[in-house]
């Protein structure tokens, strides 16, 4: 697994964390760090263990194994203190079709113990203006369409102030209109201060939104960090075109590069190598060049390809992600 130093303040950090169901391990000892004030796109195929990891997180499921901290608070022991300050959306929301997006807030306020009844009517109105459902306020939510009531969702999650916020596959099922909806949310709610815990399997819009990731692969937490430490961890690709192969092949396996013909390599001027370092092996494009340089290679073209998220997800996983939906 790529290593990442943990930050000091996280907002969600688990040791060793596991959740078997008879004999098979549907999340294998993971050690997440989530930062306070990060956007953590937690990413995985589906059947991956993203839904169980996030039950395990919010006290719906018992753990195996392992220890759970939110929010400085040790889970499930201090449960009742923690998630006041947790907002959550998870497996999709759930209203009265019947009922207004209002009235199902107002339903929903009056079945927390500590939310005061007499500014529920305010908490209603600042919950639905936050994420913009202010004008559908009086309509019924079987007239909403999925991006409103993925939207009404996080307005239940946010009747309260919160510290942490926890969505689960928020933009599944949505149009691109309702994705950019809630992922305008999600970067809105991180600039006030909250942290936004995203669980998704579509690379595209964990790229767009989040600040840091997480990868799941088959129970396992495969490799986390801040996006640009995941695509530096990947495989860079130098193109180099030069009549002097040879010589060129000498100087890139000396510097640890793996080289081979492009397939579309001659032209009148050389031909072109693709070479490739180890997941990691970093030298700089200059050093390379100069290396060329002093040994007499002629220089006609040179390029370098970092490895795109998709490939570095592919490369962790074994499988392919969604890229759009």
């Amino acid at each position: 697994m790529t290593e990442v130093s943990p930050p000091a303040d996280l907002a969600i950090e688990t040791r060793g964390l596991s959740k078997r169901f008879r004999h098979r391990a549907a999340v294998d000892g993971i050690d997440l760090a989530v930062p306070r004030g990060s956007v953590f796109g937690f990413l995985g195929p589906n059947g991956s263990g993203k839904t169980t990891t996030i039950r395990l997180l919010l006290g719906l499921a018992a753990a195996t194994n392992g220890h759970i901290r939110v929010l400085g608070g040790e889970m499930p022991r201090q449960l009742a203190a923690v998630l006041p300050h947790v907002g959550s959306l998870v497996e999709g929301p759930a209203f009265y079709p019947f009922l207004s997006g209002a009235a199902n807030l107002r339903r929903l306020d009056s079945a927390d113990l500590h939310a005061s009844p007499s500014t529920r009517a305010a908490r209603v109105d600042e919950a639905l203006e936050r994420v913009g459902l202010s004008h559908a306020a009086g309509k019924k939510v079987r007239a909403y369409s999925l991006g409103m009531k993925q939207r009404l969702g996080i307005a239940h999650a946010l009747l309260r102030p919160r510290e942490l916020l926890v969505l689960d596959e928020p933009t599944n099922g949505l149009d691109p209109q309702g994705t950019r909806e809630v992922r305008s949310l999600v970067r809105s709610l991180a600039a006030g201060g909250t942290t936004v815990f995203v669980s998704s399997h579509l690379l595209a819009e964990v790229e767009q939104m989040c600040t840091h990731v997480g990868v799941m692969s088959v129970g396992k937490l495969v490799a986390q960090g801040t996006l640009h430490e995941l695509r530096a961890a990947g495989t860079a690709t130098i193109r180099l075109h030069t009549p002097d192969i040879e010589a060129a092949v000498r100087v890139l396996s000396r510097l640890g590069l793996q080289s081979e013909l492009s397939a579309a390599s001659h032209g009148s001027d050389g031909q072109s190598l693709v070479s490739t370092g180890s997941p990691g092996h970093d030298v700089a494009p200059e050093a390379i060049v100069a290396a060329l340089v002093a040994d007499g290679v002629r220089v006609r073209g040179f390029g370098v390809e970092n490895a795109s998220l998709e490939e570095r997800f592919v490369s962790l996983t074994g499988e392919g992600f969604d890229i759009a939906g």
